[in-house]
């Protein structure tokens, strides 16, 4: 399954699993929007060249004018959607202690956050001082979304994805809070948006990057004698013409100053607190990396099954484009911690009430040529430390 080889040519090509890579990073030919031009370059990376030559300190200008654009205009200056990772942190901690904002704080908690992720929220609330919403959708209704998700799409996680985006937009609306600041922008990681302009968080953005192509009137219609779409009420994303007679402006911090996300890591710990942890099938060097999410193994995992690449090829690629990672070292790194089973899937299996078979044949359904998964010489993961912590009978 691990086929590893580097190529000595003057482009320093790599195949890692039979896949063709990024002549600069480690991105595969199976990774979502990729190109790679005549030099073998993907086009994450050349974006990446034109976040380097963008004037930083102009789009700073913007953030502020903005900011004032807002500031005092009603009972909060602006929302900011927080799911207390190492980006929705980062973009609270900026709001409040570098532009003087006073946000309303919306969390969709999609129910798989982990014990030190919750201590990290407490902390970083009672640090800051911000008012903060917390809501939860129906567990039942939960769990047959992410077996339609699953089923369908190849990703469990619809109800995370959506509920993360349509339920702070519809807080704006209730609260009459125009402005909302999200954190990273998707150019970071894929080619859907450019860093030339800014990326502006609308309907139309959250059905190109975020629900999968199912919207919560195709969900009630999938699940026509289980659900309606009254359950599906917070995955629904206001109308266009609601947000616009309000006056929103939904935007990325992330298009305003440049993304570093081990800097900005770094910055929260210091700053509030913010403890790293284990994750599965992420290397000790990205202890930020998706720290608060019990699934998120089981997630890249799903993925590596899919496309032959998860997490770490992520991160390493990041790491390379900020030279602080050669791609040698990336490709050791992705050999040694990708691909493994996470011990979360058995929790997940119970979530889904499948056994591990139909998982195979369903995410095997999924896969993007010419990537195909071999399940005979996977390695198991260790489990995480907090496991036993979990709720075990879900």
């Amino acid at each position: 399954m691990r086929c590893f080889k580097i190529l000595s040519d003057f482009s320093e090509t790599f195949i890692l699993n039979k896949l063709r890579r990024c002549t600069k990073c480690t991105l595969p030919e199976t990774h979502e929007t990729i190109i790679f031009d005549d030099e073998g370059v993907c086009n994450i990376c050349r974006q990446h060249e034109v976040k380097q030559k963008i004037d930083w300190s102009s789009r700073k200008n913007d953030l502020i004018t903005l900011a004032e654009q807002f500031r005092g205009k009603g009972d909060y200056d602006c929302i900011v959607p927080f799911s207390g990772g190492k980006d929705s942190t980062f973009t609270l901690w900026y709001i409040v202690e570098e532009l003087g904002l006073k946000p309303l704080v919306v969390s969709f908690d999609h129910g798989f956050y982990r014990p030190k992720n919750i201590a990290n929220n407490e902390r970083t609330m009672r640090k800051l001082g911000v008012d903060f919403i917390k809501f939860r959708s129906d567990w039942k209704v939960v769990k047959k979304l992410m077996l339609e998700s699953l089923v369908r799409k190849g990703d469990f996680d619809w109800h995370a994805h959506v509920g993360t985006f349509a339920y702070p937009m519809q807080i704006a609306l209730n609260f009459k809070v125009p402005l909302i600041f999200w954190g990273e922008p998707s150019s970071e990681y894929t080619a859907y948006y450019g860093y030339e302009k800014e990326e502006e968080v609308d309907e139309r953005r959250n059905n190109r990057l975020n629900n999968l192509g199912i919207t919560a009137e195709d969900m009630a219609g999938f699940l026509k004698n289980e659900i309606t779409l009254r359950d599906l009420t917070p995955y629904i994303f206001p109308p266009e013409k609601e947000l616009k007679s309000l006056g929103v402006r939904s935007v990325l911090l992330g298009s305003f100053i440049p993304w570093d996300v081990r800097e900005h890591s770094d910055i929260i710990h210091k700053e509030l607190g913010w403890e790293w942890d284990q994750v599965e099938g992420v290397p000790p060097q990205y202890p930020y990396e998706k720290a608060e999410y019990q699934l998120q193994g089981s997630r890249d995992y799903l993925k590596f099954i899919k496309r032959g690449s998860a997490r770490t090829t992520h991160l390493t690629s990041i790491d390379i484009r900020n030279g602080r990672l050669t791609r040698q070292e990336a490709a050791e790194m992705i050999k040694q911690y990708e691909g493994k089973r996470p011990a979360s899937l058995d929790y997940l299996l119970k979530i889904l009430d499948i056994n591990e078979e139909r998982w195979r044949e369903i995410a095997i359904a999924q896969s993007i040529p010419p990537y195909k998964h071999d399940f005979s010489n996977e390695e198991n993961d260790k489990p995480l430390w907090d496991m036993e912590l979990w709720d075990w009978n879900p």
